[in-house]
């Protein structure tokens, strides 16, 4: 299957850091600017972010969000980033539809505001915040099987030229990030992540086995310790829900000094 729409999954870093010239974020910077350049400048971008959760998917539908600065301890000048980027309703209506023709409860929020998630690495990627910008919940249970569900439902979106940003962390354990120097950990990591690339990029393996490995993260080598909350990886299970295909891409990065992944479907 050819998906019809780009689609990334990202690792977007430590809150605003990426922005503020942390020298740890430098390859995942590089790796962002690097999708953005591979594929023609996107109509719109829906992006399903790690740090929104509602009891079913919610979708903003508002013209002009405002910026949600959602994380703390930084400088004052992680509170003046500014993307002042339109919303469209009209993507908001088109991913509605698509979840209500697939069964899926969901609503529209005209008040919610852009996180992080969002605005860090578009920020990165599309500077100008002259795309439209429409995104998408995760639902609090995490369940993995809803969010694949939720990517093959919005594979039925007709919208010419629309990027589906996947935006969460293939590596989130918070503490492991400041222990550096522990070979244990680094060790977990790795074997996580190569399961991961494995699982997401090999083209050998069909899509009922990659789906079923998806579905079943919770065995892969140290799942729990590398995601001790699955947040950051369920926007990878709504990619490869609507992708249905080996990833085109695989970038290997680390951030934060820890292994990483971003992968790229492309139309």
């Amino acid at each position: 299957m050819t998906t019809k729409h780009n689609v990334f999954f990202i690792s977007h870093g430590g809150g605003p850091m990426p922005l503020l010239g942390d020298a740890s974020h430098t390859e995942m910077v590089n790796a962002l600017e690097k999708l953005a350049k591979s594929i023609e400048k996107p109509s719109a971008i829906l992006l399903i972010s790690a740090h929104w959760e509602e009891a079913v998917p919610t979708i903003t539908s508002s013209e002009l969000p405002e910026l949600i600065y959602d994380y703390y301890g930084f400088p004052e000048a992680a509170y003046n980033i500014q993307y002042p980027c339109a919303g469209s309703p009209k993507l908001a209506s088109q991913v509605a539809t698509a979840l209500a023709q697939a069964g899926i409860e969901h609503q529209l929020d005209a008040q919610r505001s852009f996180d992080h998630g969002m605005f860090i690495p578009l920020k990165i990627m599309f500077p100008e915040a002259d795309i439209p910008c429409v995104q998408l919940s995760l639902a609090k249970s995490l369940e993995p099987s809803l969010h694949l569900n939720i990517g093959k439902a919005i594979q039925s979106l007709e919208y010419d030229n629309l990027l589906v940003i996947g935006s969460g962390f293939s590596f989130h354990n918070m503490r492991a990030f400041f222990s550096q120097g522990d070979r244990e950990v680094d060790e977990k990591n790795l074997a996580f992540e190569t399961w991961l690339r494995d699982t997401v990029s090999n083209k050998a393996l069909d899509e009922s086995m990659r789906a079923s490995q998806l579905l079943d993260w919770a065995s892969a080598p140290h799942a729990s310790f590398c995601h001790p909350r699955e947040e950051h990886l369920m926007p990878l299970h709504v990619c490869y829900g609507l992708a249905d295909s080996a990833a085109d891409e695989q970038l290997d990065v680390k951030i934060l000094n820890r292994y990483s992944t971003m992968f790229a479907w492309y139309k």
